[in-house]
């Protein structure tokens, strides 16, 4: 164990951890970084992003998240390539582990987002980008005019089939059931939709591509186990998130679904511990509103050490 005590440790290197880093570096706190087991968090499986501001003609997820962590590095953040397996914030100095290796830290910034959940089916993570995808406001833009389908039967299935039905020809609408969780108001506002047509009770059987991406999918009826193909351009999973908060559990406050509950912007109930990005997001859960309250939490962390003397 080193004896050396950060004055703040950020775990998770997505937009919301980097664009931390970024200011808590340029306040002088020296931050160290750990990247965990997908570095660039849900970003790097987004081949474009065009809703970024900065970039006149986009940017691909993991060449924007290898230019932040550059821009972090260079302003003085250390990167490490290591995950955080447990913490323990119960008293000061905050302890975290990384496997065997104990981290000491004055405050800590979480920022380790949340995952899209999948279907599991076959050639999901090959053809993600290329025409699979977890996310309607971020990619929808990419299908303009083209036919697309959206998995799930909640209101986040409901909310992205009716914002892609303003930009694409035609909708399809794919649920295992013949009921939904949706409320009423989302269910109804989907149905009326003219271009969205509902297909129930269907599950996907299998991703057709070719060498370009997505070209169709196989689903079946779960009724008459009839199966059927139909061509798409896109297709996109609204099955929900699971946020990454599993080891926080007893130092912050989690919602229902799993989400860290911030209080006054990024605090958690434990002082000196700041949240950050998806995990923190339930609603947005957008490049630029995760980088955001990136800064917000960094800031907070500064005005926490400079309080506490620390």
């Amino acid at each position: 164990m080193s004896n050396e005590i950060h004055h703040v440790a950020i775990i998770g290197t997505g937009p919301a951890g980097l664009t931390a880093a970024i200011y808590a570096a340029r306040a002088g706190l020296n931050p160290v970084i750990y990247a965990g087991l997908q570095h660039g968090g849900q970003l790097t499986t987004t081949t474009d992003i065009e809703n970024f501001p900065g970039f006149e003609n986009g940017i691909s997820g993991p060449k924007l998240m290898a230019d932040m962590t550059a821009q972090a590095e260079r302003v003085g953040t250390k990167v490490l390539y290591e995950q955080i397996t447990k913490v323990d914030f119960s008293s000061s100095p905050l302890k975290l582990w990384s496997d065997d290796k104990e981290i000491l830290a004055h405050s800590v910034v979480i920022a380790t987002g949340a995952t899209a959940k999948t279907l599991g089916i076959e050639n999901e993570d090959v053809l993600m980008g290329k025409g699979v995808s977890t996310c309607a406001t971020c990619d929808g833009f990419f299908y303009k005019n083209k036919k697309v389908a959206v998995v799930g039967g909640g209101d986040s299935a409901m909310e992205e089939a009716t914002y892609l039905a303003k930009l694409c020809s035609e909708v399809y609408l794919i649920h295992r059931r013949d009921h939904f969780r949706a409320s009423k108001i989302m269910l109804e506002r989907a149905q009326k939709t003219e271009n969205i047509k509902f297909l129930v009770p269907y599950s996907t059987t299998e991703l057709l591509h070719d060498k370009t991406g997505l070209t169709g999918i196989k689903i079946v009826n779960l009724e008459t186990d009839q199966t059927e193909t139909i061509e798409l351009d896109g297709f996109f999973m609204a099955i929900g998130h699971q946020p990454n908060s599993q080891i926080f559990e007893p130092y912050v406050d989690l919602d229902d679904h799993g989400y860290i509950i911030a209080r006054n912007h990024t605090e958690t109930k434990t002082p000196g511990v700041f949240v950050a990005g998806d995990i923190a997001d339930p609603v947005f859960k957008q490049a630029i509103t995760a980088a955001g309250m990136g800064c917000q939490a960094a800031i907070q962390a500064t005005k926490y050490l400079e309080n506490n003397n620390l």
